[in-house]
């Protein structure tokens, strides 16, 4: 009876042990599925802002019918995207510039003085540059993504 009891008690140990060791490996391949999901989220959400920021400059050039109106500037020190357009007698200047760690938009009457803090906020991005490139063409660049665009009146009239 004795030894029958002994077997008993090796049997749960062993039984016990197992079950620990498939609660701990369940437990770990729960926490890799959840670092891992959290990594793909992040570069996710990244690529996603860039193409919105790119999509959003796109239409807003595409937007635009006079020639010269969208050019490189600056705007309180910062480097900015411009276009400029008159209603009614009255210039007006839409700038879009990155700001603690978001892409503003700005319009306002020509010649008014604002802070990039009284822009409104776009879509929250890390960084983004805009270059003139060869042939009157304008380059965005917003982390891994690029576009070229040909504004109207550009050196050159097809893209």
């Amino acid at each position: 009876m004795l030894k029958a009891t002994g077997e008993r008690r090796i049997d749960t140990i062993f039984v016990l042990i197992i079950f620990c060791i498939f609660a701990l490996s369940v437990l770990a391949v729960l926490m890799l599925g959840a670092t891992v999901y959290k990594n793909m989220s992040e570069i996710t959400r990244d690529g996603q802002a860039e193409r919105m920021f790119i999509s959003y400059i796109w239409t807003k050039v595409k937007n635009r019918d006079d020639s010269g109106s969208v050019y490189i500037g600056t705007f309180a020190g910062l480097p900015a995207l411009c276009f400029d357009e008159e209603y009614s007698g009255t210039k007006y200047r839409t700038v879009v510039y990155h700001y603690n760690g978001w892409a503003y938009e700005l319009f306002s009457e020509v010649g008014l003085d604002f802070s990039p803090q009284d822009g409104i906020r776009v879509v929250e991005i890390d960084e983004f540059s805009f270059a003139n490139s060869e042939n009157g063409l304008i380059e965005i660049l917003a982390g891994t993504r690029s576009l070229l665009i040909n504004p109207r009146g550009s050196s050159r009239d097809t893209f």
